[in-house]
């Protein structure tokens, strides 16, 4: 089974490395995909780069770079995975990658915002839980002590 588990970088995808991870441990067979979503250079960015590929080299870099706490800590729990890093609006992006990759779940951490807070400033999670074609399963924040 693939599990996609998007990765932005905080300590809330994070999270859901983690939960991700003790599902492996308790016996599901997973290999997981951990995934970043680069946007796209802005028009600006466009006319003033030298050369296209340097943004795109740049974008790539910046999103291995995301990546490498999530990996970290699948490398030390001996969890399978690979990665991917794609450029675009983040929904549509993730729901090609569950489906290129033929992926049968989605884990990825929640902000913990309210309903009134995600209307109106919107939500990735939220967004991709609605538009998923494979369950969502949302990582909530960890309560503070």
């Amino acid at each position: 089974m693939h599990i996609l588990v998007p990765i932005d970088g905080t300590d809330l995808s994070l999270d859901a490395v983690r939960f991700a991870i003790r599902l492996a441990h308790d016996g599901l067979q997973a290999h997981l995909l951990l995934a970043n979503v680069q946007t796209p250079a802005t028009l600006y960015e466009l006319v003033k780069a030298p050369n296209p590929e340097v943004i795109e080299q740049i974008s790539t870099a910046a999103g291995s770079h995301a990546l490498e706490k999530a990996q970290a800590l699948l490398h030390a729990a001996g969890v399978p995975h690979h990665t991917e890093v794609v450029t675009g609006d983040p929904v549509p992006a993730l729901l090609d990658l569950i489906e290129l990759k033929r992926c049968a779940m989605v884990v990825m951490g929640g902000h913990g915002k309210s309903l009134l807070r995600t209307v109106l400033e919107g939500s990735v999670s939220h967004d991709l839980l609605q538009a998923s074609p494979v369950p969502v399963l949302i990582v909530k924040p960890p309560q503070a002590d």
